[in-house]
């Protein structure tokens, strides 16, 4: 069901999780009033502006039962005058005013709701981008998109409209009440015998139909799975001749989307009699009765007008409170969630326009000193055990092994996406934590096998290895990758839009790209994480010489399959089972005439033999 959930496109706002407020959530989610601070004077003009605005309002009632009264000759209120002329101009003038105080009252709780939610989401994205890998290994990108989108925008429809409409209908209920009660005693004591028990049959009711249409949505989210999984492995749908059984699937999970539809549609109906039968009824039993009161000269016509707009404001007040609670419900839940991320432990990293500046050069000397690794997420499993090994500043160090063995995770670590939960890493012959998140990172680059490339233009993309890079110096780094020729047959040139994830541009060109962006960085350590092994021969050729000119006069840990590719290396680690099995050139390691390099080598060159020949 959950993954139906994500899986949705059509779950709305009203169906968001709802948590029970208790003290504990609720002062958590206060905390997200802090934003609030810096704009206290204006949220007091606001408050202000509200509460002005509400009484106001609740003049009106009063004034049109006066005009009514003043048409027939007679004086409700003595302090107002008699006649209809003078009570119509008061009552404009009133109009007038209380638009001037809508004005400000919106005008000050939008614009302190939208800074104080550009503050949030600022805070938010910062903190997000500043967390460790470990935390996004373990959530989704759509979940974390809905902290910034959906999560945010319920904060906001709170803080602009649902805390002020609270406010605003309390006062209304609260006064709108006590007038009642001032107009005619004997109408309010019967009109508030009957609208609390409706209100409570329309909530109870209300919540049990909206339970219905989640269950219905959750039931139809199913369905648009089954569509999605179906239409995604349509191959495998078809090798095994599963047509029929899809979709018999599929049209019995509809049923039951209908099934659920019809019932909650026979709730609703009744549901829309009752609260029909009961307004209606109310307001003839209010006018039969206070009818009655004026025949008998207990009150004026214009007070029973009078009564029944008052009557109206505290019914819709009433009415309005199951939804703004509602809505209080669901923003104190994407509070709750949007505080989850702030309060992350993030990397001991500052965000600034000199993050690019590096404190503490490096030549590029690496060294693992008896380096041991748990993931965070799984502490039972040890992916590596002990590894030692040192490469010299500018000198090429290989790692093989087989798939699984801690090779990738290796290059994590030297990046310091992770810190060694045993051993030390050393960099120039001082200890890793000596130097900065970012002065590591900065003198680091990789070449991964699965490049991402960002959606604006090959400039840009190439330039995101040095953001101050200018046009001459991304050209040149593109002409040193391979990637000049390809990149002037585009009619835009660098201009050129990648698409989402470089989706236009082929494997071997991303690869290029890439490869251009880490010669603009000009790091002192490189990594390639099996830069070519997804390429055909002729995008291959042409990286592998992009690479050899971005490896050139500095250190180089390569991580390959294809070990044809690292013959060359100064030094080859091969890792089994998270250990270090082996360590020497490629000569040293094919003289033993055993170990895993040698079976691994011959193994792929028997293969070369058999596809070449």
């Amino acid at each position: 069901m959950a993954r139906s959930r994500l899986n949705s496109g059509n779950t709305q706002s009203e169906d968001l999780p709802k948590p029970k407020i208790n003290k504990a959530l609720l002062k958590k989610a206060l905390k997200i009033f802090t934003y609030l601070k810096p704009y206290r004077g204006k949220f007091i003009w606001g408050m202000f502006f509200l509460i002005l605005s509400s009484l106001t309002m609740l003049a009106f009632p009063a004034l049109l039962g006066a005009m009514i009264d003043a048409a027939q000759g007679q004086q409700t209120y003595p302090w107002l005058p008699a006649d209809l002329l003078s009570i119509g101009g008061i009552a404009m003038t009133l109009l007038f005013f209380q638009s001037i105080l809508s004005f400000g009252r919106i005008r000050f709780f939008v614009e302190i709701a939208e800074k104080a939610l550009a503050s949030i989401r600022k805070d938010t994205y910062h903190r997000l981008i500043t967390l460790p890998i470990e935390f996004f290994a373990n959530r989704r990108v759509g979940e974390l998109n809905s902290r910034l989108s959906t999560d945010l925008a319920q904060i906001q429809d709170t803080l602009t409209t649902t805390l002020a409409e609270m406010l605003r209908q309390a006062i209304s209920l609260a006064f709108g009440i006590c007038l009642l009660v001032l107009v005619s005693p004997k109408l309010a004591l019967m009109n508030l015998c009957i609208l609390p028990i409706i209100i409570i049959i329309a909530i109870v009711f209300g919540r049990f139909i909206r339970n219905l249409s989640r269950q219905a949505q959750d039931q139809l989210a199913d369905s648009n799975t089954i569509v999605q999984e179906t239409l995604s492995g349509i191959t495998n749908v078809k090798a095994f001749v599963n047509e029929y059984y899809e979709a018999h699937r599929y049209a019995h999970k509809l049923n039951a989307v209908v099934k659920l539809a019809v019932k909650g549609a026979t709730y609703r109906g009744i549901f829309a009699s009752f609260i029909i039968f009961c307004i209606f009824g109310a307001v003839i039993l209010v006018i039969w009765y206070g009818a009655s009161l004026v025949s008998q000269g207990e009150i004026s016509v214009g007070d029973l007008t009078t009564y029944i707009l008052y009557s109206m404001f505290v019914a819709g007040s009433m009415g309005s409170f199951p939804e703004l609670y509602a809505n209080i419900q669901r923003s104190i839940g994407a509070s709750e969630r949007v505080l989850d991320i702030l309060e992350e432990e993030p990397e001991m990293i500052t965000i600034s326009e000199s993050n690019n500046d590096i404190r503490t050069p490096m030549k590029g000397a690496l060294s693992f000193n008896q380096v041991g690794f748990t993931y965070p997420s799984r502490p039972d499993i040890p992916i590596l055990k002990d590894i030692s090994f040192h490469v010299e500043a500018g000198k090429k160090l290989a790692l093989v092994g087989p798939s699984g063995t801690g090779k990738s995770t290796i290059a994590s670590l030297i990046l310091q996406f992770y810190a060694p939960t045993a051993g030390n890493i050393v960099y120039d012959g001082k200890d890793s934590s000596a130097y900065s998140l970012t002065d590591i990172r900065n003198q680091v680059a990789i070449v991964p096998q699965d490049v991402l490339l960002f959606g604006g233009t090959i400039r840009e993309n190439i330039g995101y290895g040095r953001l101050d890079a200018n046009a001459e110096e991304i050209i040149e780094a593109a002409k040193r990758a391979n990637a000049h020729d390809f990149i002037m047959t585009f009619p835009q040139g660098y201009e050129t839009l990648v698409g989402e994830r470089g989706i236009k541009l082929s494997g071997g060109q991303r690869q290029r790209i890439a490869i251009a962006r880490a010669l603009l960085k000009d790091p002192a350590i490189l990594i390639l994480d099996e830069a070519t092994s997804s390429l055909d021969s002729e995008s291959e050729r042409l990286v592998q010489l992009a690479l050899e000119e971005l490896m050139r006069n500095r250190t180089s840990v390569i991580i390959a399959h294809r070990l044809s590719t690292i013959k060359d290396a100064d030094q080859i680690v091969v890792i089994e089972n998270g250990k270090v099995s082996d360590i020497g050139n490629h000569v040293e390691l094919m003289s033993k005439g055993s170990g895993l390099y040698h079976h691994l080598y011959s193994l792929q060159s028997i293969q070369h033999v058999t596809q070449t020949g």
